[in-house]
């Protein structure tokens, strides 16, 4: 079972720039997140999310996995750490989300190199596939800073 943590202490980014509201599931080799669609957040316009916040929210959810694993193992010293994308690819936008839908994004690691992480993603509006696609991402040793927003 999960532990309820606040998303921010899973995450480098910062408001206004976090798009999970919450970690929903997490084991070694999967997570889930879920996310509502605001009027007012920085990807959205005319009532829609731009494909921009979707690859953000995904990337966001491998984020938030791997802050989640950095609080959570014994082996771990607890601090959350700066990633970045490496590659994206095979991305599949079918639409994107209206303000007020809940995205869940799950992603599912493939290959776990040292500090490289090959995942697999997708995400859903209720049973719907709206996105898919996977990522490259590196993390790095440089600590998140608790107030600085990370882009």
């Amino acid at each position: 079972m999960i532990k309820d943590i606040d998303i921010l202490e899973l995450l480098p980014q910062r408001p206004p720039f976090v798009m999970v509201d919450k970690l929903t599931h997490y084991d070694k080799t999967s997570a889930r997140s879920s996310f509502m669609v605001r009027e007012g957040n920085l990807f959205c316009s005319g009532g829609r999310m731009e494909e921009a916040g979707l690859i953000e929210n995904m990337a966001q959810t491998c984020a938030a996995r791997m802050g989640y694993r950095a609080r959570m193992e014994l082996q771990s010293d607890g601090m959350v750490r700066v990633g970045f994308i490496g590659a994206i690819r095979g991305i599949t936008i079918v639409r994107v989300p209206l303000v007020g839908e809940v995205l869940t994004t799950t992603v599912e690691v493939k290959e776990e190199i040292f500090s490289t992480s090959l995942v697999e993603m997708k995400v859903e509006v209720e049973d719907e596939v709206i996105a898919s696609g996977s990522m490259k991402i590196f993390l790095t040793d440089q600590m998140a800073s608790s107030g600085v927003s990370v882009p």
